[in-house]
C-alpha cells in the first residue's frame, strides 16, 4: 500500500526540520499505514544516543530506509511493520525495552526522538482525524 516517493519529493521532505519531518511521517503512517524500519538476519537494527539511549530508527516508506543500508548497516534490508501490528504490539514492547525512536532521521542523522508512548498517542489522534 506504499505511495510513490520521487528522488525530489525525498530530498525535499529530508531537508525539513525535525519536527516538520516528525508530522510528515505521522501524516503518511496514519495515510498508509505502513512504518518501515532496518534489519538483517540479527534482528532490528537500533542506535545508541550519546546519553546511551538504545533508538530504533524509523521511516514512513521504504526508500528512506534503503538509503541508510551502507556502511555498517549494508547488510540491512527495509522491513515493514504494518500500523495495526505496530500499536498493538511494537509500542508496548519498545517501551519494556526501553527503546525510543528516532522518526525519519536525515543523512545527517538529526531526528525528532520520540517515547513509544508519545508516538502511539500521536499515531491515534491522526487516525482520529482520519476517521
Amino acid at each position: 500500500m506504499s505511495y510513490e516517493l520521487s528522488s525530489k519529493n525525498r530530498a525535499g521532505s529530508l531537508a525539513l526540520s525535525d519536527n516538520k519531518r516528525y508530522e510528515l511521517f505521522i501524516s503518511k503512517v496514519a495515510e498508509f499505514g505502513e512504518i518501515w524500519s532496518l534489519a538483517n538476519d540479527e534482528g532490528w537494527v537500533t542506535v545508541v544516543t550519546e546519553e546511551d539511549e538504545n533508538c530504533l530508527p524509523v521511516w514512513p516508506h521504504a526508500d528512506y530506509a534503503k538509503e541508510w543500508a551502507n556502511g555498517d548497516w549494508s547488510d540491512c534490508e527495509p522491513k515493514m511493520i504494518t500500523l495495526d501490528v505496530w500499536l498493538e504490539r511494537w509500542t508496548q514492547g519498545l517501551d519494556q525495552d526501553e527503546t525510543l525512536l528516532v522518526v525519519l532521521p536525515n543523512l545527517k542523522e538529526q531526528a525528532a526522538l520520540v517515547d513509544p508512548w508519545q508516538l502511539d498517542e500521536d499515531l491515534r489522534a491522526a487516525l482520529e482525524l482520519k476517521h
